[in-house]
């Protein structure tokens, strides 16, 4: 179309025109001033006279000679309008009226005006005409078509039947049959494209323009070819190609490999056959379609890029171009990261990538190599020429790791004195065919922090076994139970080795049931001796005191008080304030460790009869972890007769 009208002339590009549409108003006027018919039946957004044609076109003139195109004005009203034309000054162009210009025009007769063209040089030109009704001003365009560059593409392009994700190409011979050289761009969508994109072509010149076709799902396909020239003109060239699918397979498409050992290696042969009679491109891929494919890819530049963190929506959409271009600089480098990716995972296929020659079989070696002892199931996709979708192979097999034993999974320790230190041996055999690595913890809690081993680590060769020396060490007590772990590298789970027990203190006990000084004189000391027997596997560090004593000054003798002869100060001390009361008890030693033998003494300064207890502490134990009773009994009866004879003696 485009072709055909450009090489028309000025008179059969007007012949031809058959469309009309209604002109662009400029301004309304007021009709009162130029006729008593105010009323019109013409819609105010249409003008009174329609033109014909809408616009005026001269092309394919020669510089120097005048053109000319008719310019016809029909009254659409039902009633005489008047119409001329607002005259403007042009170098190029003028008008010419009809011979009653300025006179109405019957409804529905026309008036016709004569537009004259002299072009000077072979360019383009452009031009309005403005028509003055009575009610409205309208312009109407005047172009002047210079020399045009037109190529002679095809309307339409079919493109071979081809197969699915293969391609076919179609290369047609373009010619410049124009006058005017021709700069021009070529663009099209998926599935085909388009070479060369851009071109520069002479009068009369020709070249190749391929067009491809890469479909990548099944059936018709159908685009635009956009042909930009750069005078402003867009052609469209319309493409079309089909594709079919292969019958084609994996065998099998599903496998089941045995039971291998970690670190070691077993293999499983699959084939692929191309009945066909062009080579099939294939590629392993872990992602059963382009579509996840890209959205993995997606996801992994946004996360490396962080393009969208911490932004809002309306700065985010900035990113898009640059989002655009990061992923495409990652789709470049997509196939390395297939065989990356299918390289480090327990199962790969080899070859990853190549050809299938026609009427040919492909082999495949599925390679399963454990990491870790547990059941494997992985789908891989076979993308091939060909198959719409990836053709699917499913392996399962299961990975085998060490196999280590315990002679025991549970020791009971029973009771186990605080600071004492307890060792255990336990033995770690390996009954399989590889080598064990092992690591042995505990937990972190107030009893797990208590164990260590010797070895924490190592590796137990197959067949043979390992003495692992398990210590604990508390110094809190308590009843514990705690697993210990002994991790297998390549087994998911840990062999378990319970230890439970209770952490007990130091036993111990005094050789007399209590301390009974009974009668005692007011002032005058007595001792009394007990001894404290350690009965337990480990040493004891301990404090003696009397719970109850007085935390005053040190209590007086007698011999202090001999010179004193006031009554007042035999009475002793009558105070209940414990701060205020005096120190009476002295124990020697006060502490202590391993075992004892300690004297009791009690200087009485107070008329009261005792009821306490010596009470033993334990370092890192508690306080008063045993009580001895402690009986006396001072009154004042016994201190005047220890007096008496004190100071007989004296005498």
């Amino acid at each position: 179309v485009y072709t055909q009208e450009m090489l028309q002339s000025t008179e059969e590009r007007l012949a031809s025109t058959i469309e009309v549409h209604p002109p662009r108003i400029l301004e309304l006027l007021d009709m009162s001033s130029a006729t008593h018919h105010k009323l019109s039946l013409v819609d105010v957004d249409q003008p009174l006279f329609q033109p014909y044609p809408s616009e005026l076109i001269f092309q394919n003139f020669l510089s120097g000679q005048t053109y000319k195109l008719p310019l016809i004005l029909v009254n659409n009203d039902k009633v005489s309008r008047q119409v001329k034309l607002d005259l403007q000054d042009s170098e190029y162009f003028h008008v010419v009226g009809p011979k009653d210009a300025g006179s109405k025009v019957a409804s529905g007769m026309s008036a016709t005006f004569t537009v004259f063209f002299t072009p000077q040089e072979d360019k383009d030109y452009h031009h309005r005409l403005v028509c003055v009704t009575e009610r409205e001003r309208f312009e109407i365009p005047v172009h002047a078509i210079g020399p045009r560059a037109i190529l002679d593409f095809r309307d339409e392009l079919h493109l071979p039947l081809c197969l699915v994700k293969a391609s076919a190409q179609r290369t047609q011979l373009v010619r410049n049959i124009g006058n005017r050289k021709a700069k021009f761009k070529l663009h099209t969508e998926r599935p085909f494209t388009v070479t060369p994109s851009s071109g520069t072509l002479d009068v009369g010149e020709s070249m190749q323009v391929t067009v491809d076709f890469h479909p990548m799902t099944v059936g018709d396909h159908h685009q635009d070819l956009l042909l930009h020239y750069h005078t402003g003109e867009d052609v469209h060239i319309s493409l079309y190609g089909a594709s079919e699918e292969l019958n084609i397979c994996l065998e099998p498409d599903s496998i089941l490999l045995k039971k291998t050992y970690i670190s070691l290696a077993n293999a499983h042969t699959v084939s692929l056959t191309n009945s066909s009679q062009v080579p099939l491109q294939y590629c392993w891929s872990i992602w059963p379609s382009q579509e996840e494919e890209d959205l993995s890819l997606l996801r992994f530049v946004c996360t490396k890029k962080l393009l969208f963190h911490h932004e809002p929506k309306a700065t985010a959409i900035h990113h898009l171009p640059l989002l655009a271009r990061t992923l495409q600089e990652y789709r470049s480098n997509a196939a390395k990261d297939h065989l990356l990716a299918l390289s480090h995972s327990c199962i790969t296929v080899e070859p990853v990538e190549g050809e299938i020659w026609p009427n040919t079989t492909a082999q495949f070696n599925i390679v399963f190599k454990p990491e870790e002892a547990k059941l494997y199931q992985q789908t891989m996709y076979c993308d091939i020429t060909g198959r719409d979708s990836r053709l699917p192979l499913t392996i399962k097999s299961e990975g085998i790791g060490p196999e280590l034993q315990l002679n025991y999974n549970l020791m009971d320790l029973k009771n186990v004195f605080i600071g004492d230190k307890n060792c255990y041996e336990v033995m770690v055999s390996n009954k399989g065919l590889i080598d064990a690595p092992f690591k042995l913890s505990s937990p972190d809690t107030t009893f797990g922090r208590c164990f260590s081993f010797s070895p924490e680590e190592g590796v137990v060769p197959s067949g043979a076994c390992q003495i692992v020396e398990v210590t604990f060490h508390s110094r809190y007590m308590g009843t514990f139970s705690e697993d210990l772990l002994l991790a297998v590298t390549g087994q998911p789970k840990a062999l378990i080795l319970t230890f439970r027990g209770c952490v007990v203190g130091p036993t111990f006990h005094f050789n007399v049931s209590e301390l009974n000084f009974g009668d005692i004189a007011f002032g005058f000391p007595q001792t009394l001796i007990c001894t404290l027997f350690n009965t337990s596997l480990v040493p004891m560090t301990f404090a003696l005191r009397i719970l109850g004593d007085g935390l005053g000054s040190p209590s007086v003798t007698s011999a202090k008080q001999v010179s004193e002869v006031s009554r007042n100060n035999w009475q002793g001390s009558a105070a209940r304030d414990l701060h205020a009361r005096p120190v009476e008890f002295t124990v020697s030693p006060a502490v202590g460790s391993v075992r004892a033998m300690s004297d009791v003494t009690l200087c009485s300064n107070t008329l009261r009869r005792y009821r306490l207890a010596l009470v033993v502490d334990v370092e890192g134990v508690g306080e008063e972890i045993m009580t001895l009773p402690v009986n006396a009994r001072s009154d004042t009866s016994t201190a005047f007769v220890e007096h008496f004879r004190s100071m007989r003696q004296m005498k």
